[in-house]
């Protein structure tokens, strides 16, 4: 895609597109209406050729357009983009040249006109944007392409508008509509004299995964900072969410410091953790990671087996539950240091006990809600440097029939329900993740290394030296992907290890399975994997 670009000024647009090269589009030409405009300066500096045709004083609007058309003549270009460019077009140019878009600072039909943003403030807006469109004669009218909004704020005046929608808006609008022809999705309709009516564009769908995203949150909360003192921090609120979360939860002990970055964070993974089981189950996580979990008959019992997989490394640590949080649970909490306890309620009597220590937060999430409903959000984000990353949560709940057992020896019927809950906390630790349970509680916990062998290791040595009243012998490890060699199931074997639950689907399972026979382990297959890489 070969692109003309006329501006009478700056021509950032422009600049920004060259730079771009949206759908590996280049700029030809960049033709100006005035001798001096900056826009030719940074032309030059980009290799891009410039022509000056400036229009002689009395001189009709059609005359000089004919002068541009001939200037351009000797350019190979398949679309025009408008950008600041101070002189109203006739059909002199639009008959003669491709598809000429424009790009107008305001959410049009709404302001047009020279002054949108002055309009945009005088109708006390609250949302403004920009439109690419189509040019025609009438000004501002042609058939819209795509449009990008921006929020206006209190105090804001027309400057700042003006910055604001030409960086979050226009920057982002005028690319997209660049590589839409580029990429030829886009279709204008034109009427029998030839002027365009109507553009469609191919593939801009809505669905799970739309071709377009607008993601408006309100901020909550101002942090104190962010993962790192140096670091200011904000947390934004996403009303829309129905599901039970640590964002709008009330903190119910007033003497507390405010939650900062890493308690929100690890406040969420801890809460995501205990959705998954239907039992009284709770958590306690460090640095987003499960320090232990376990579920029982009581929440009590549960938070004391999720505790005895790693005492040292709960310290500082943030707790959830699933149940509401009674008094026995509650004096086992506060019996070591916490920054933060998470459940969806909590008796008179355990709010006592709790609120005896100063500074630990104490949040309500309100009702967990019953299956599905737990997770009702049914997508992820992550940032990155230039966009985002969006995916489907990882919901899979397998259960003892989806296993494969591809060892000559069959797991207990205890096994695969251990396997089965080592399964659902597994993922939610960072992979390569390796976690050893018994019953339903963890013994054992490696996370985040880059070897997988490491993290067999590394869970092994945190159950022989962290693990209180627990072990590694004859327990259950669970592996958040396949293993690549034998020796993680060595290493494992070495532990004590009994069973295994795995994805699978290695090109050397058979090795893996044979050295699984070997040492009369029992091996499962799930046939998918649960990385957790963020």
């Amino acid at each position: 895609m070969k692109i003309a670009g006329l501006a009478s000024n700056r021509g950032r647009n422009l600049r920004h597109i060259a730079d771009a090269a949206p759908g590996g589009a280049e700029l030809s030409v960049v033709l100006t209406n005035r001798e001096h405009a900056p826009v030719l300066e940074a032309a030059t500096e980009r290799r891009i050729p410039t022509e000056v045709v400036e229009r002689d004083e009395g001189e009709s609007r059609e005359s000089h357009e004919r002068r541009i058309v001939d200037r351009l003549a000797g350019y190979d270009f398949d679309l025009v983009c408008l950008d600041g460019y101070m002189r109203v077009l006739t059909d002199e140019f639009l008959d003669a040249a491709p598809t000429t878009l424009n790009v107008h600072p305001s959410l049009l039909p709404a302001f047009p006109g020279m002054d949108a943003h002055e309009q945009v403030l005088d109708a006390g807006a609250r949302t403004t944007g920009c439109t690419v469109h189509v040019a025609t004669e009438e000004v501002d009218a042609g058939p819209i392409v795509t449009q990008e909004p921006v929020p206006v704020y209190e105090g804001d005046d027309a400057d700042a508008l003006k910055d604001r929608v030409l960086h979050e808006a226009e920057f982002t609008a005028y690319p997209r509509a660049v590589r839409w022809f580029a990429e030829d999705r886009v279709t204008v309709e034109r009427d029998g004299d030839d002027t365009p009516v109507n553009v469609t564009v191919e593939g801009d769908v809505g669905g799970d995964f739309p071709e377009r995203r607008f993601v408006s949150e309100e901020r909550a909360d101002t942090l104190r900072y962010g993962e790192n003192p140096h670091q200011d921090a904000a947390l934004y609120v996403d009303d829309g969410c129905e599901e039970a979360s640590v964002v709008d939860a009330p903190q119910l002990n007033p003497g507390a410091k405010g939650m900062g970055y890493n308690n929100y964070n690890d406040a969420d993974a801890a809460l995501n953790l205990v959705k998954e089981f239907d039992e009284p189950a709770a958590a306690v996580i460090k640095h987003t990671n499960p320090a232990g979990c376990a579920t029982s008959d009581t929440l009590a019992d549960a938070y004391d087996r999720a505790l005895r997989t790693d005492a040292k490394s709960a310290f500082g640590g943030i707790v959830a539950v699933n149940r509401e949080c009674d008094a026995d649970t509650a004096d086992a909490i506060v019996d070591s240091f916490k920054e933060v306890v998470v459940a969806p309620g909590y008796t008179d009597s355990a709010l006592d006990v709790l609120r005896e220590k100063k500074n630990l937060r104490v949040l309500d999430v309100g009702p967990l809600g019953e299956g599905d409903e737990r997770f009702s959000e049914r997508f992820t984000e992550k940032p990155v440097v230039g966009g985002r990353l969006v995916q489907e949560r990882d919901r899979q709940s397998p259960s003892p029939a989806d296993l494969d057992v591809v060892t000559e020896r069959e797991p207990t019927d205890e096994q695969v329900e251990t396997m089965l809950f080592a399964w659902k906390t597994l993922k939610h630790v960072k992979s390569n993740g390796i976690l050893f349970a018994t019953g339903t509680e963890t013994v054992g916990v490696g996370m985040g290394q880059v070897s997988r062998v490491d993290a067999v290791t590394l869970a092994a040595m945190k159950a022989e030296k962290d693990a209180d009243g627990k072990s590694a012998e004859g327990a259950v490890m669970a592996s958040d992907a396949f293993f690549p060699f034998p020796d993680a199931i060595e290493e494992a074997a070495e532990a004590g290890i009994e069973a295994v639950i795995q994805p699978g689907g290695s090109v050397n399972d058979e090795d893996v399975i044979a050295a699984a026979d070997e040492h009369d382990m029992a091996m499962a297959f799930t046939g998918s994997r649960c990385f957790r890489h963020d």
